[in-house]
């Protein structure tokens, strides 16, 4: 059946303004904005199950599935099918819409509720829909219990350098001192959208810093050849990534087993090549994902304009860290490794089950395949 999305819907509108003092890192309720989760608060104005489309910002027209109670700000556009259809299997439907091409169709910036609501769509009947959400739901199911493990690993670890720290003898170092190299990335000018390629030496943005580890969702690409040109920007596995304008704070290593033997970082990232005899570099990594590691590199932050760190590489060669010495680093490292290698198995594992659910997506939605016909 051919509709309109507004049709086959009980609510289809935006959320609430939140004022920013009420949106913490912990709380009861996580709200959710235009650019997926923005934080935590205590009270919600939403519960259920819904499709969350962002509205404005950064991922306006990113689509995500939504079951609990949450606090919606006016960023998210909140979608819930009625009795006769499948809100998840809507979710599902929209993200495939490219809903941000719809955004530049308002007076006002961002997509507007009448526009989403006057989008046509195919609607199977709600059986059909059921079980093709099941089955798309099945792979989901599957990342997200990884990332719960993940979720684990990664407090584990986290204990692991803070039991270090604390029972074993530490000197405070400069990062400058037991590093190889501390460099930015390239000038704006020097990488244009008219010389990304479709194969070659892959880009890191901010996108691919969101967790501990490099994620490896698409890139953009430059060739060999541009990449040699501005090789002091060229980043390896077991380096720190750091961002130093707009999203500042985020930092990831290149894990050991990454998809390319070596990188590009964008202008907006700046690197540190620990000195391996001197230090461990995750050691490095776990600081940064401290408190106090965390407190230091936003130390000489901007607070005005676009967020960013002042003299990125200055400041980074200047901070002091907390470092065992060598035969205590290894030992910690021969225990924590295995954690590393399964965090970044797991990783790679949900980027598969998210290539198997994207390919099926589209052509379950269209009847291409016969929904009988899979097994996950």
């Amino acid at each position: 059946m051919r509709c309109e999305l507004g049709t086959i819907c009980s609510r289809l509108s935006s959320g609430k303004n939140i004022p920013a003092k009420f949106v913490y890192s912990k709380g009861k309720y996580p709200v959710y904005g235009g650019n997926g989760l923005r934080g935590y608060t205590d009270t919600y104005n939403f519960e259920g199950e819904c499709a969350i489309i962002g509205r404005q910002g950064a991922f306006c027209g990113n689509v995500r599935y939504f079951k609990g109670t949450a606090y919606m700000t006016e960023h998210a556009v909140v979608v819930c099918a009625d009795d006769n259809n499948s809100t998840q299997y809507l979710a599902y439907l929209l993200s495939t819409m490219q809903l941000g091409r719809l955004s530049g169709q308002s007076a006002q910036p961002g997509l507007s509720v009448k526009t989403l609501s006057k989008q046509i769509i195919d609607v199977p009947p709600l059986e059909t829909q059921k079980k093709i959400a099941s089955i798309l739901r099945s792979l989901d199911d599957k990342i997200e219990l990884n990332n719960k493990i993940n979720e684990n690993l990664l407090a584990q670890m986290q204990l692991l350098y803070q039991n270090l720290l604390t029972n074993c003898d530490c000197s405070l170092i400069r990062l400058g001192d037991i590093s190889r190299k501390i460099a930015m990335g390239p000038f704006g000018s020097n990488i244009k959208v008219s010389t990304f390629v479709s194969e070659g030496v892959p880009i890191i943005s901010g996108n691919h810093l969101r967790s501990i580890f490099l994620e490896e969702p698409s890139y953009n690409f430059i060739t060999e050849e541009h990449a040699q040109k501005l090789k002091n920007s060229i980043v390896y596995p077991r380096d720190i990534i750091f961002t130093h304008a707009g999203n500042i704070g985020q930092v990831a290593m290149i894990p050991d087993g990454s998809d390319y033997p070596y990188y590009m970082i964008s202008q907006r990232q700046f690197y540190m090549r620990c000195d391996e005899t001197k230090v461990i570099p995750e050691l490095v990594l776990l600081f940064f994902h401290s408190r106090e590691g965390k407190g230091k590199l936003l130390a000489n932050a901007n607070p005005t304009g676009v967020p960013s760190i002042v003299q990125p590489s200055t400041h980074l060669k200047n901070i002091e860290m907390p470092l065992p010495n060598k035969k205590d680093q290894d030992a910690w490292y021969k225990v924590i490794r295995p954690m590393i290698d399964a965090y970044v198995t797991l990783c790679q594992e949900n980027k598969r089950f998210a290539a198997l659910r994207d390919s099926l997506l589209p052509r379950l939605l269209s009847g291409e395949i016969d929904i009988e016909d899979v097994s996950i």
